[in-house]
């Protein structure tokens, strides 16, 4: 018997390990010999290989993951000294010692390595352990997470991060099945949102109905967006003058931050702010008015890239 998630995988795309924005993010970092780059979340190496062929640069790679170490490995011996590894999460740059950087990248979010590893729960393509750890060594499981939030972190996970519009009916089906038994697969939670999902919108979308409560549910789990918020001000500290810090989003908390940190360090009013412009520290310039975002060529070709949002500024001297 074929499950309706099975209907939906059936025509599931399977999409290789791409960097996104890839041209884009070489222009606005613009990689100079003998230049220093850091590069916040590894993943599968995409955007730090293109800055090490770019120019003649040395790249300090991070990602939280113990499985990117086998990656990273591949690297030191493809680069030698010109790439370094360290595993950590980008939340603690201020701990790191290399630095101050020509330019430094962030590609949020979850990687492609993590997403098409079925076994990590990132993922509803399969049946797996409802794990969604970026680091699996730390923290709790998305299980054991939704087996204890409250109503109330639900909400937040599922309505403000995964901005999920069936949220109610998502989070009643939820705190009613976990009294009955706890969910522990991925596909024990998929096929849950699925039975809360009115037949009209089931298939109204080009996206699973899962995707947007998943996205939730591993921001939640991750602690994503207070990491963002400490690891985006560390690292403009970290630039040198001139230094560029590029940043690619896939959510639209994520792009917000960053576009309100980007527009207070370029001395232009946040939300709120209306004190008179000369009271307003000008640090950076802005290199994107407005995000650049992927061609109808690049999301043809990685359908991940069509809510992809990049932007970059410039520190001043």
């Amino acid at each position: 018997m074929i499950s309706i998630l099975d209907s939906f995988l059936s025509n599931a795309p399977m999409e290789g390990h791409v960097p996104v924005l890839s041209q884009e993010t070489l222009t606005f970092l613009d990689p100079k010999d003998r230049g220093v780059y850091l590069d916040c979340t590894f993943g599968g190496g995409g955007h730090t290989r293109m800055i090490l062929e770019a120019a003649d640069t040395k790249v300090v790679a991070l990602d939280q993951d113990p499985q990117a170490i086998e990656r990273a490995n591949l690297f030191a011996q493809e680069f030698g000294d010109r790439f370094q590894f360290r595993r950590m999460n980008f939340a603690d740059l201020e701990k790191l010692e290399e630095g101050p950087f020509d330019g430094i990248l962030f590609d949020l979010g979850v990687s492609s390595f993590q997403l098409d590893q079925l076994d990590r729960g990132f993922s509803f393509r399969g049946e797996a352990p409802l794990d969604m750890r970026m680091n699996p060594e730390m923290g709790i499981s998305a299980a054991d997470w939704l087996a204890s939030a409250s109503r109330h972190e639900l909400i937040q996970a599922i309505r403000v991060y995964g901005e999920e519009k069936n949220w109610r009916r998502i989070v009643d089906a939820i705190i009613e099945a976990r009294a009955q038994s706890p969910l522990k697969s991925t596909q024990d939670l998929s096929e849950l949102i699925l039975s809360c999902t009115p037949a009209r919108l089931r298939f109204a979308s080009k996206i699973h109905p899962a995707t947007k409560t998943f996205q939730g549910i591993r921001i939640a789990v991750n602690n994503e967006i207070d990491v963002i918020e400490v690891g985006l001000p560390a690292a403009f500290k970290q630039l040198k003058p001139n230094g560029r810090l590029c940043v690619i989003s896939f959510h639209s908390l994520e792009d917000r931050i960053a576009k309100n940190l980007f527009r207070r360090w370029a001395g232009r009013p946040e939300p709120g702010d209306n004190r008179p412009q000369d009271m307003r520290e000008v640090k950076a310039e802005l290199l994107t008015r407005r995000p650049a975002v992927a061609d109808d060529t690049e999301v043809a070709a990685n359908s991940r890239s069509r809510s992809a949002k990049l932007r970059a500024l410039r520190k001043a001297e």
